[in-house]
């Protein structure tokens, strides 16, 4: 029996034109589960990105602590509450290249995942409209009482390769002509390993790793698409 062929996206930046974990803290702030302050910083983070002061990944890292931090002593139910008023009215905020491909790979009988720090929550609330295989997003700790500590048990974004090898095997999945596409150098490990690695609107590390390694580059601008030529 032949094996199934795998395809792995990164959810942020490479789908979504934005960044789940970002509008899952601002509707979080919004509903008062967490501190209204923690808008002015949400703001001030991006402010900052959008000025070039710090790069990309240092702005998505700040994210990452901003929600842990304040995720402390919230319950499941109120993320999920957050999480299902933010996917429906982003959905469609997605890119058009990405869009494509996941037409194209599902009629072709790939077996799609996507794997994304992004909090799981609002990970897995994403996928009921995209309804890929499978999802991994970021694991928080909740105590005996269902209440989050703060504390990441699981974090995708540091073992991305790892995950995408491990749920191959488990699931008798083929890397032969498998395809990969992502926008940070978090990608890189699980884009190293499929046939078809695709940077996608790279930030400057992922380019260069790219450019190294002799992998598809691929930008997506307004509403063109093109590609960068590694020659």
């Amino acid at each position: 029996m032949n094996k199934k062929k795998i395809a792995i996206f990164d959810i942020d930046g490479t789908i979504f034109r934005k960044n789940l974990a970002f509008e899952l803290i601002d509707e979080l702030a919004w509903m008062g589960v967490f501190d209204k302050s923690v808008r002015k910083t949400l703001t001030q983070l991006y402010s900052n990105w959008l000025d070039h002061k710090g790069t990309y990944e240092e702005y998505r890292k700040a994210l990452v602590y901003l929600y842990a931090e304040n995720l402390k002593g919230c319950r499941r139910e109120q993320i999920m509450e957050a999480s299902r008023t933010v996917v429906p009215f982003y959905k469609d905020r997605t890119y058009i290249f990405a869009n494509q491909l996941i037409a194209k790979l599902k009629k072709e009988n790939y077996h799609i995942i996507a794997v994304s720090g992004s909090p799981s929550e609002i990970v897995e609330e994403y996928n009921k409209y995209f309804k890929f295989n499978a999802v991994f997003g970021s694991v928080y700790e909740v105590d005996s009482e269902g209440v989050y500590t703060g504390k990441a048990v699981f974090e995708p974004t540091i073992h991305k390769g790892h995950v995408v090898k491990q749920y191959a095997l488990e699931h008798n999945l083929t890397l032969e002509d498998s395809y990969g596409i992502g926008d940070t150098e978090s990608d890189a490990k699980f884009l190293e390993i499929v046939d078809n690695p695709i940077a996608f609107n790279p930030n400057f590390n992922l380019k260069n790793i790219a450019e190294e390694k002799g992998w598809r580059i691929v930008v997506e601008k307004k509403d063109v698409i093109y590609e960068i030529s590694n020659n």
